[in-house]
C-alpha cells in the first residue's frame, strides 16, 4: 500500500500537534494513517486504501459509517436549525425518557460531553452524596482522563500514573485486580466506612475485554450495599452495544447506583452522560448541592444522533444482526487459533472481540467456550484465560504491535492499534467483510 499522503500529513501535525495527534491513542508507529472518508463497515486514507474497519472510532458506530436515512435527516435538521441555544430542548429530554425506559437501573440522566466528563462527574456526585472520599477502582481499568483513576499500585498503596496529578488525588483511590472478590473484601473489610464508590466496567474494555467471573459483580454490589457505598458502572464502551438496550448491566442482572455513558448514546458525535436513582442524580446542582454544568451538555444536534441511532437499533433487529455477525467472526478466530496458535485467546460479547497474544496455554481447545471467553470455570482453559488487565499485559503485546497489527493493515484490515483496545462490529459489515477478516487473521497470525 501507498502512504505517501498520510506520511506527509503526519509531517505537517507533528509541527502544530503535540505527537501529531489529539489523541494518544491514535498516535501508530511509524505514524499514522490519516482516513478521508468512511463507507459503511470501511474506511478510506488519504490515499485511496480501503480498509475493512473494526475500530469504529473506538465504539460510537454501531450503526457504521453511514447513517440511516432517518438519522442523517434528524442531524441535519437540528444543524439547520442552528448549532446550540444555551437553553434545553425537547430532543434532550426524548433521550433521556429513552434511556430510563430500556436501562434498567436509570430514573434520571445528566447528559455532559465525554466519557471522561460522565465519569469525573459521578465520581463527584458519590462523593457529594455519602459524604465519603475514597473510591475503588480496578488495577488497569480505564475511566478517562481524570486525575480520580489514573493511578497506579495496588490497595491504597497508589500513586499517580501521569505527571501533572498531585499525589493527594491518589491517596483517595484503592484499587484491586478485576475479578478478585477476595481482594474486594479485604479492601472494604479495612476501608468500607471511608469508601464513597466502587468503579468499574462491567467488563473490561480498554485493557483487552475480559468476562467477570461468575459472582464477582454481585460480590461488589453486596459490599456497597452492606458498607452504604455507591457501585458505578462505566458503560461508556458498553452502553447500548452489550445487552443491547439495556447494556451489560441488563446482561449480568446487576442493579448499578450509577450508569456511566459515552460514545454510543450520543450516536458518532462527543457525548457523555450519568444516570442512576433520582435520589442520587438529583444531587446535581441545581436541584441539588453537587456542582456539575457544561455549555455544551444536551447539544440538540448530539442528542438527535442518540435517539435516532436508539430508535433505529430497536426497530430493526441491528442488535440480533451485529451480534451474529461477531459470534461468526470469533467462532472462526478460535478455528485459526486452534490451527496455528493455540497458545492465544479469543475474547469478547455481543459485538466485541479481541484476540489476546496470551502465553503458554493449552494445545487444545476441546470443551472451550465457544465463540470467546466467558471464563467458565469448567472450561479447560479458565486458568489460562485472562482475568484482569495485568493477565492481558503479562501477553505478547509487542509482536501484537509491531508485526501482526501491520500485516492486517496491509491486509486491509483496520484493527485497534495495540492489544488493549476492543475491537467492535458493526451493522454495516457484512458476511463477506467477516470471511475475508478471517483470511486475512489466517495470514497473519
Amino acid at each position: 500500500m501507498n502512504h505517501e499522503q498520510s506520511r506527509d500529513l503526519y509531517d505537517r501535525a507533528l509541527s502544530v500537534m503535540p505527537g501529531g495527534v489529539n489523541s494518544s491513542v491514535r498516535a501508530i508507529r511509524p505514524y499514522p494513517f490519516f482516513v478521508a472518508s468512511g463507507d459503511g463497515g470501511h474506511v478510506v486514507d488519504a490515499d485511496g486504501n480501503r480498509y475493512i474497519d473494526y475500530v469504529m472510532g473506538y465504539g460510537p458506530l454501531l450503526l457504521g459509517h453511514d447513517q440511516p436515512e432517518s438519522v442523517q435527516s434528524a442531524v441535519q435538521r437540528r444543524a439547520a436549525e442552528g448549532p446550540m441555544y444555551g437553553v434545553p430542548t425537547e430532543v434532550e429530554v426524548e433521550l433521556a425518557e429513552f434511556v430510563a425506559r430500556h436501562v434498567p437501573s436509570v430514573e434520571m440522566t445528566r447528559f455532559v460531553n465525554s466519557g471522561t466528563e460522565a465519569t469525573v462527574s459521578a465520581v463527584r456526585l458519590a462523593r457529594g452524596y455519602t459524604g465519603r472520599e475514597k473510591i475503588v477502582v480496578m488495577q488497569s481499568g480505564y475511566h478517562g482522563a481524570q486525575e480520580s483513576t489514573l493511578v497506579e499500585g495496588e490497595g491504597d498503596h497508589t500513586a499517580p500514573s501521569s505527571p501533572g496529578i498531585p499525589d493527594s488525588f491518589a491517596e483517595h483511590t484503592l484499587t484491586i485486580p478485576f475479578n478478585d472478590a477476595d481482594a474486594a473484601r479485604d479492601i472494604f473489610a479495612e476501608h468500607g466506612d471511608d469508601i464513597a464508590a466502587v468503579l468499574t466496567e462491567p467488563i473490561l474494555g480498554n485493557y483487552g475485554i475480559v468476562h467477570p467471573v461468575e459472582g464477582f459483580h454481585e460480590t461488589l454490589e453486596a459490599l456497597c450495599d452492606d458498607h452504604g457505598s455507591l457501585l458505578i458502572f462505566d458503560e461508556v464502551i458498553t452502553g447500548f452495544r452489550v445487552g443491547g438496550l439495556q447494556c451489560a448491566q441488563g446482561k449480568f442482572d446487576i442493579d448499578p447506583d450509577i450508569t456511566t455513558f459515552g460514545k454510543i448514546v450520543g450516536g458518532g458525535f462527543p457525548v457523555g452522560a450519568i444516570g442512576g436513582k433520582s435520589e442520587i442524580i438529583e444531587q446535581f446542582t441545581p436541584a441539588g448541592d453537587v456542582f456539575q454544568s457544561g455549555t455544551f451538555s444536551g447539544h440538540p444536534v448530539t442528542m438527535a444522533a442518540g435517539l435516532e441511532t436508539l430508535r433505529y437499533a430497536a426497530e430493526n433487529d441491528v442488535y440480533s444482526h451485529v451480534n451474529g455477525l461477531a459470534d461468526q467472526l470469533r467462532s472462526g478466530l478460535q478455528d485459526i487459533l486452534e490451527d496455528q496458535a493455540p497458545q492465544y485467546t479469543v475474547v469478547g460479547t455481543d459485538s466485541m472481540f479481541k484476540v489476546i497474544f496470551t502465553r503458554n496455554g493449552p494445545d487444545s481447545f476441546d470443551g472451550h467456550c465457544e465463540a470467546g471467553c466467558k471464563q467458565r470455570e469448567e472450561c479447560p482453559r479458565y486458568d489460562h484465560c485472562p482475568k484482569n488487565g495485568g493477565d492481558v499485559k503479562r501477553a505478547e503485546t509487542e509482536r501484537w504491535e509491531r508485526l501482526f497489527w501491520p500485516a492486517m493493515k496491509e491486509a486491509g484490515v483496520f484493527l485497534t492499534a495495540n492489544q488493549f483496545e476492543s475491537q467492535f462490529v458493526c451493522d454495516a459489515h457484512t458476511t463477506e467483510d467477516i470471511e475475508e477478516t478471517l483470511e486475512a487473521y489466517k495470514r497473519a497470525i
